[in-house]
């Protein structure tokens, strides 16, 4: 039987003491524990920054790669071995910046990997510059009048791509925040979850009192998720109320299974094969 205990690491951790990282890790873990996934049957692929650190502190097979260059590594890695368990992991910087051509393309694609943003609305390891997602008019070290645009509402970004499944939750709301994790886990296809994750040393705004007078769950409230209308509606809601939980869940066909067949073996399963490569050497000699 699988238990936290298996993943955890003993490596120092770095983020500052109250960080909204720490609920996120002890969540993942519980959630891999939870649905039997052995250490071993797992990668976590992250990027650069505070969330990309993540999986340095749990004992699971990791790939820590350039800035916003999580996705196209994670997506190699599911199509080379479709029965491991992909998950990508990275901060707004990382995921909204950076790589978000990247996001574009994973989502649009229904690769099938389990991707986790830590929004914090802020560069945190780089000490406070604005994000993608820093609201509009926010005083930062690079903005110090007052962000001059809105932020990017990665919601209805990735709604519009229609991915298989797309969820918000809120790092002080453990219990909702691993029901999410554990149903990207299970669902087949593109499942991602922006985490509202307070950044408690650069984000004096945003704050664990701030997200707790405005979040509310979306389908306690009655949302239907397989209602992709009423989720781009609900995507539209930020300020006084902020809404999470499941917006969408689909049914389109996953990448691997439509570049590969749904029967085909892992590449490390297969035997080369050096004469179906070597007839095509004489074009270029």
């Amino acid at each position: 039987m699988v238990t936290t205990n298996d993943y955890d690491s003993d490596r120092e951790n770095s983020w500052c003491p109250g960080c909204g990282n720490f609920p996120i890790l002890e969540v993942l873990k519980e959630s891999l524990a939870e649905r039997g996934i052995w250490p071993h049957e797992a990668l976590i692929v992250s990027g650069i920054g505070q969330a990309g650190k993540l999986p340095q502190y749990m004992r699971v097979n990791m790939f820590n790669v350039l800035h916003g260059r999580t996705l196209p590594v994670a997506t190699g890695a599911k199509l080379a071995n479709h029965r491991l368990v992909v998950l990508a992991v990275g901060g707004d910087g990382d995921g909204y910046a950076e790589g978000g051509n990247h996001l574009i393309h994973a989502a649009r694609r229904n690769v099938d990997l389990t991707y986790l943003v830590h929004n914090n609305q802020i560069y945190g390891l780089t000490k406070g510059q604005a994000s993608p997602t820093t609201d509009a008019g926010s005083v930062t070290t690079t903005t110090p009048r007052g962000n001059p645009t809105p932020g990017l509402n990665p919601i209805a970004l990735v709604l519009s791509l229609q991915p298989n499944f797309v969820a918000r939750g809120y790092a002080g709301n453990k219990e909702q925040l691993a029901q999410l994790i554990q149903t990207g886990l299970e669902h087949p296809g593109f499942s991602f979850i922006d985490i509202l994750q307070p950044c408690v040393t650069f984000n004096k705004v945003n704050t664990y009192s701030w997200y707790s007078e405005r979040v509310y769950d979306i389908n306690q409230a009655g949302h239907d998720p397989e209602d992709l209308s009423g989720a781009f509606s609900l995507a539209q809601e930020w300020g006084k109320r902020i809404p999470t939980g499941i917006f969408y869940k689909g049914d389109r066909p996953v990448f691997h299974e439509s570049i590969l067949g749904k029967d085909a073996r892992p590449l490390w399963e297969l035997e080369p094969e050096p004469a179906r490569i070597s007839a095509f050497f004489p074009e270029y000699f």
